[in-house]
């Protein structure tokens, strides 16, 4: 969370789940509004949108499999998995249904959600996210990455210099010191031999899910920022037409992590996504 960023009371709870005992970070009351985060991100990186929503709903903001506070990964998983890990979660928490919030890989996690669980999804909000496989090239860059990371205890200062590359747009990296900070130091801190699988089972090993996307019937928003250097705009406007009926958005200066570098203007798109669903 960037320094000038007030904090809402969070508790943590750590829920079992078919990838470990997964961390969430729970505050506020009403209709569950659930955040995942991308790639070498936590929960917190949805700390705005729990300061903005917390008010009417309750927020609860995932460590994914394998960082923050979640148990280590040992094996690579599915985009399935993953949306059956959430609901696992919403079991133990009492919940039926919830509104999906998701960024890269919780993205990706939440179209599959609600297209396997249509009853569970109230409305989906996904961000900078694609519904398309690797391509060859990035297929062998980050399994080069993994195989080197698997290799040394800490993320080097070059991972780390490439992770805000890719991470936070143009603008932000000239005007947002604050956010580079804050992905520099959540990407410090992760465990390389966990997240080694995360990458890989997100990044090379992903399938296409267009087709599984064309079941989806909830309210959807997908979101994505001009300046995103992981998925070009054209590539999250094709996981949005693969939709039906779902809502397309650019939000100009904005690169990877559109929640954390301009939380502003993801809550008013998310608050007036939210006021045009039916009651």
């Amino acid at each position: 969370m960037p320094e000038n960023q007030a904090a809402i009371p969070l508790r943590t709870q750590r829920i079992p789940t078919l990838l470990g005992h997964i961390n969430v970070h729970i505050a506020g009351s009403g209709p569950a509004m659930v955040c995942w985060p991308s790639l070498l991100m936590t929960g917190p990186m949805w700390q705005a949108q729990a300061e903005y929503f917390g008010g009417t709903h309750q927020m609860i903001l995932i460590d994914s499999p394998g960082h923050g506070g979640s148990d280590p990964l040992t094996r690579h998983f599915t985009l399935e998995e993953c949306a059956e890990c959430l609901a696992q979660i919403l079991d133990h928490l009492g919940i039926w249904d919830c509104i999906l919030l998701g960024n890269s890989w919780g993205g990706m996690m939440g179209g599959i959600f609600a297209a396997l669980y249509p009853q569970r999804t109230r409305a989906a909000v996904l961000m900078n996210c694609t519904a398309s496989a690797a391509g060859w090239r990035q297929k062998l860059d980050f399994r080069l990455m993994t195989l080197i990371l698997r290799h040394l205890p800490v993320i080097p200062k070059l991972f780390v210099d490439r992770a805000v590359t890719a991470f936070a747009g143009i603008t932000t990296e000239r005007s947002k010191p604050e956010v580079v900070a804050y992905i520099r130091a959540t990407v410090s801190a992760v465990d390389t031999q966990s997240v080694c699988w995360a990458i890989d089972s997100v990044v090379p090993r992903r399938a296409d899910h267009h087709a599984l996307m064309g079941g989806i019937t909830s309210p959807v928003l997908v979101m994505t920022g001009a300046e995103d250097r992981t998925f070009p705009v054209p590539e999250t406007r094709a996981m949005a037409d693969a939709i039906p009926g779902s809502r397309f958005k650019v939000l100009p200066g904005v690169g990877h992590l559109a929640a954390l570098e301009a939380p502003q203007a993801v809550n008013a798109a998310i608050a007036e996504f939210l006021k045009s669903l039916p009651a």
